[in-house]
Order: C-alpha cells, then structure tokens, then sequence
C-alpha cells in the first residue's frame, strides 16, 4: 500500500529536495506541497495524506498549531515535526499538541525513510533523530519499572516531592527555568537543582524526556 505524504515547510527548496527523495522510495509518494500551516490546513481536506512531515517554523501558521487544528478534524493522521532544533520547548509542544514524533532536518536519509515507514505502521521507532520519542522514552522507563499496584501512574513520577512534582508540571508546560522560579518564588539556582535531582530520579537525561514523561502520564490518566 502507498504512503501518502504532505510536505509542509516554508523552504521551496527544501520541500523539492524532500519530495525528490521520497519518492525515489518505492511506495511513498508525496501528495501535495505547503509553505505554511495555513496552507497545510486547507491541503489536508483535499489529498487526505497518512502522514505530513511538518515544519515548525512558518509563517502565517506555524507548525504546532498548524498540527492541533488538522488533528482536531483528522485524528487518524500522523504529524511527524521537521525542525533545527533538537532539545528545547518545541518538542514539548508539539507533542502536548499531537505529533506522533519529531525529527531533525540533518537526519540521514535511510533513517528519515525508516522513521517514515515505521510511523506508517504503527511501530514504535527508537531514532537518534528524536521520532516518535514518546514511545521510546516511555518504552524504556516503564521496562525499568513496574506501575504500582492500583495505579495509572508511573512509580517513578510518584517518587517526586510534591516541589518536585510542581516543578515537572511546569516544566511540561513548556515553561522556561525562570518562568519556573518566578511562579514558584525560588531562584534560578534552586530550580535547576530540582531538575537534576527530577532527572535522577526519573532516569531521563533532558527536561524535554521528562516533560515527556509528565505529559504521558496526563495523557494515560485522563
């Protein structure tokens, strides 16, 4: 069966390079082009693609919320984030807002094409490029970890102080070490003690895994 793909992303030259490429691939091929999220919004009701490789970055609509509408009216669709930027809020946000997965534009092409292929099918893909990261993050953590008796939470979120366990919540907000220490009248030093000791406990090595992890734990309880 073809994978069909919408490309959006505000560089032509990087939309053409990236649609040369695919469809190289034997059973992909890419069904429409977008420079922004507005543009991608209107596409997706006319080519109905499997997945759309989505920009971050772009003007009119960007490619978060870009993301949120479409998956408001196409639910089955998988949104996998193209960006430059490899650890910081956007990753959480795009998660928060319901990319499948997310991966750097420097990415080799026979990872990207795999990541493509596996997001097709549902698989959870463990990629240095950061797809489909909720599924290894939390892949890892729960085979670390049983839950605990009786509850749909992770026993190692459970283990956080209830300081702790503020300062996650925060932080899967997207919300930035002094944001954190103004809201919670502590300074920046003490703030990102608390991440350290959060990440230690978690067995995570990023703000971004943790937030991960927090915003997993949201989505499994609700």
């Amino acid at each position: 069966m073809t994978i069909k793909i919408l490309i959006a992303d505000d560089q032509r030259l990087f939309r053409q390079s990236l649609k040369y490429l695919l469809e190289q691939e034997e059973g992909i091929t890419v069904v429409g082009e977008a420079a922004n999220g507005q543009d991608a919004f209107t596409l997706v009701q006319e080519v109905h693609p499997d997945i759309i490789l989505m920009d971050v970055d772009m003007p009119k609509l960007d490619g978060i919320n870009a993301t949120r509408l479409i998956l408001e009216r196409a639910p089955a669709i998988k949104v996998l984030m193209l960006s430059v930027h490899d650890d910081d809020e956007r990753i959480i946000s795009a998660i928060r807002n319901g990319a499948t997965g997310y991966i750097l534009k420097d990415a080799d092409h026979k990872e990207f094409i795999r990541i493509i292929r596996g997001t097709y099918k549902g698989e959870d893909v463990i990629s240095p490029f950061l797809a489909n990261r909720i599924p290894k993050v939390m892949s890892q953590i729960e085979s670390a970890m049983p839950h605990e008796k009786g509850s749909g939470t992770l026993s190692k979120i459970s283990h956080l102080t209830e300081r702790e366990r503020e300062t996650l919540d925060l932080l899967a907000e997207g919300r930035s070490n002094k944001d954190i220490a103004d809201t919670m009248c502590l300074s920046l030093e003490t703030i990102k003690s608390h991440l350290q000791t959060i990440y230690k406990k978690l067995g995570v090595k990023s703000r971004t895994e943790a937030a991960i992890l927090c915003l997993k734990e949201v989505r499994g309880g609700s």
